[in-house]
């Protein structure tokens, strides 16, 4: 690499462009290590320097992210395609995204204005709320719990609920799936950081919503994600992002342990 005796206008460091673009500098760490993203010049200090034609190349990949590529993929396009090819890619994926975001909006429009009246939520609004998965996960988790306290409790507390609350539920766990799947999407070890902290936004979720919820359980329902082959399937598929079922329960175990120690 070239070395130059002062960082030019449009070098940045490690820092500099983890600032500016909201990513960690880890995250950019590791994109150096996978060979996705390497900065192509040194400071005389040693430091390693993002040209504009890195940060380009940045550019896309977080893109890429936000449209739930894996690194694996979006090395691929980002090496085969020039920007117009990636722009169009990008264009397409976004439109399709809109149609779905816009069904899933109607969907909160309705369960929005049913809770305006206070009228409680049917088995239909829930489905419609959480998709035809819901009742597969109800059936599997009551044939597991129904006899547990914390099942009993679940449903003491989920009776009490109107349509604000449901769509707040989904909200939350919403956010704590996209920060799991994010995470796995990164590349990060079940044990990092922000894995761990993940899964203990989804037992204080769980805790604060169904029942009380310590480590020590929270860890039976990190089971859960890999102990049905179909529910493992189903999961993955509905991200796109396969072993992430896996990966879930590796979190919480793993933030189980650092909860408990």
């Amino acid at each position: 690499m070239d070395v130059t005796q002062e960082t030019k206008v449009d070098e940045l460091t490690v820092g500099e462009v983890a600032e500016r673009f909201g990513i960690t500098v880890r995250t950019l760490h590791h994109y150096d290590q996978i060979g996705l993203l390497t900065p192509s010049r040194r400071a005389a200090s040693g430091y390693r320097l993002y040209t504009s034609t890195d940060l380009k190349r940045l550019s896309q990949i977080i893109v890429y992210r936000r449209l739930k590529m894996s690194l694996d993929e979006i090395s691929s396009l980002l090496d085969d395609g020039d920007e117009v090819s990636h722009l169009v890619r990008q264009r397409e994926r976004v439109m399709s995204r809109l149609d779905e975001m816009k069904g899933l909006v109607e969907a909160i429009d309705k369960a929005l204005e049913k809770a305006m009246t206070n009228t409680p939520m049917t088995d239909d609004d829930m489905r419609e709320l959480f998709g035809d998965g819901f009742d597969d996960y109800q059936a599997e988790a009551e044939q597991k719990w129904g006899d547990t306290a914390e099942w009993k409790e679940s449903q003491r507390r989920k009776k009490a609920y109107g349509k604000g609350e449901w769509i707040r539920i989904k909200a939350e766990g919403e956010a704590v799936e996209k920060a799991l799947s994010d995470a796995f999407r990164a590349g990060l070890p079940a044990d990092s950081e922000e894995a761990m902290n993940a899964a203990e936004q989804h037992r204080l979720h769980v805790n604060r919503w169904f029942y009380d919820c310590p480590p020590a359980f929270h860890r039976n329902l990190g089971d859960m994600y890999v102990s049905d082959p179909r529910y493992v399937a189903t999961y993955d598929e509905t991200f796109g992002l396969p072993g992430l079922a896996a990966y879930c329960r590796e979190a919480i175990h793993a933030n189980a342990d650092r909860t408990e120690n």
